[in-house]
């Protein structure tokens, strides 16, 4: 049997790097300007508004029923 497949490996989480800063200005101030959405409207609106600029369903859900798990903004 080919170890890749073995059930212990399979069930390992893969391992992830460290949260970084997000690089891409225009993708963070889309995010930004959702989180605003969120507060300011309702969270539906903001997932709307999210999807509607193609941000990827793991980071919106992150972004908007996670906050604690947001990236920290550089000041």
């Amino acid at each position: 049997m080919n170890d890749l497949l073995s059930p212990q490996l399979l069930q390992q989480r893969p391992q992830v790097p460290p949260r970084q800063q997000r690089s891409d200005e225009r993708s963070s101030a889309i995010v930004e300007r959702g989180i605003i959405v969120q507060s300011t409207f309702n969270t539906v609106c903001a997932i709307e508004y999210l999807r509607s600029h193609n941000v990827q369903a793991g980071i919106i859900e992150r972004v908007l029923l996670h906050p604690e798990q947001r990236r920290q903004q550089v000041h």
